[in-house]
């Protein structure tokens, strides 16, 4: 009955690698994730063209290591996938390490590349952004700690996740980098609260986020910059904001059509941070409502199928990597829109960038390896059984 009614799947004893992933995997998970691929790699056809030709490039240029990257990111996802929990949780820590450490030199071998903010280290051929594979690892990493002192005597967990989160946000805010440091921060959060935080401490740190904020205001000029130019009610059309703007009025319903865009020869970053634009151009609103359905199944499908493992660090680890995909996807349609201030953050799976790509591709790995179907069954089979005894 419990098989019935929460989907426990058997195991099969023996049974191959493959046919098993294949059984258990959560499919309208994975079909979504090749959907924003192939949406991405659309899009970049439009998207990359001006770009190549500015620096000298073959037009498909950056379609093509599209292409390489997001074809590396599916076989990192596929493999991530196929791990146990625990294996996905000891690789993790070894990456959150390498990545710490990677981010802790950025001050002394990164390079910023013009923008003002100093995130990436550039190996000639492509660049490396370590706070991109900082975060899946910091997710499970906290979600360990956190599910560990929940234990009888067990280590106190969540006060060393917090100082790690504290920790991991001030080295991304000294790059600067506010909109990676809210999200890692927003993903602790998550995670604490579905572990039980008292309501009174999620309100103190909300308003320790907002005095931050205004700390920052007031002592960074990148910081004020961005956040002026998002309260400013006259938006510049030569901005980055403004072309991003004008496309999304321009495209409409059902866009101006393939090709016919012309934001993209204005947007520097219309590849990356505003590839939306392009998307709500040339093919209109219908392409932009087809991605919000894409990445809300992820959220929605992970959610439920976490809300019935009974497995702490599971639920926690699989519920902070969701949420925080959820939310940088949020993120970057709300500055397209203009409904949040610039935050520099790619679309996952859809914006150029082999950092982002890869990463993401082992985040989501590990979200599904964390959503599989398991023998044990679902959480309320173990609440039953207390009602039992």
């Amino acid at each position: 009955m419990t098989e019935m009614v929460y989907g426990a799947v058997p195991t099969h004893v023996g049974e191959p690698t493959l046919p098993k992933w294949w059984r258990t995997v959560d499919k309208w998970t994975l079909s979504c994730v090749l959907g924003l691929f192939v949406v991405g790699l659309l899009l970049g056809l439009a998207a990359s063209v001006p770009l190549a030709e500015r620096n000298g490039f073959d037009n498909f240029h950056y379609v093509q290591r599209q292409a390489v990257f997001g074809s590396a990111a599916l076989v990192a996802m596929v493999m991530t996938s196929m791990m146990s929990p625990t294996l996905v949780r000891r690789l993790a820590v070894i990456g959150f390490a390498c990545a710490f450490v990677a981010l802790a030199m950025l001050p002394v071998f990164g390079t910023d590349f013009g923008k003002g903010a100093v995130r990436w280290y550039s190996l000639g051929f492509a660049s490396v952004q370590p706070s991109e594979f900082l975060k899946p690892g910091f997710v499970v990493v906290a979600a360990w700690m956190i599910a560990a002192s929940q234990h009888i005597n067990g280590p106190p967990g969540k006060l060393w996740s917090f100082g790690l989160c504290v920790t991991v946000v001030l080295m991304l805010a000294m790059q600067p980098d506010f909109g990676q440091a809210c999200l890692v921060l927003f993903g602790w959060g998550v995670m604490y609260f579905v572990a039980g935080a008292p309501m009174v401490l999620l309100v103190a740190m909300a308003a320790v986020v907002v005095l931050g904020g205004m700390f920052a205001y007031a002592n960074s000029e990148h910081f004020a910059r961005r956040i002026d130019g998002f309260l400013n009610p006259d938006v510049d059309p030569t901005t980055q904001l403004g072309y991003a703007a004008d496309a999304i009025r321009e495209g409409g319903l059902f866009g101006v059509g393939v090709g016919e865009g012309q934001v993209k020869w204005s947007l520097p970053d219309a590849h990356t941070d505003f590839i939306v634009a392009v998307a709500a151009e040339e093919y209109g609103l219908v392409l932009v409502l087809i991605l919000i359905s894409l990445y809300t199944t992820i959220v929605v499908r992970s959610l439920f199928r976490l809300m019935r493992e009974r497995d702490t660090f599971i639920r926690l680890a699989g519920t902070g990597l969701v949420c925080m995909f959820g939310v940088q996807a949020m993120i970057n349609m709300g500055v397209a829109v203009r409904l949040l201030p610039a935050k520099g953050m790619t679309l996952p799976f859809v914006s150029y960038g082999g950092s982002s790509l890869i990463a993401g591709g082992i985040a989501v790995g590990m979200l599904l390896a964390f959503t599989r179907s398991r023998p044990q069954g679902g959480i309320a089979d173990l609440l039953r059984g207390h009602e039992r005894g």
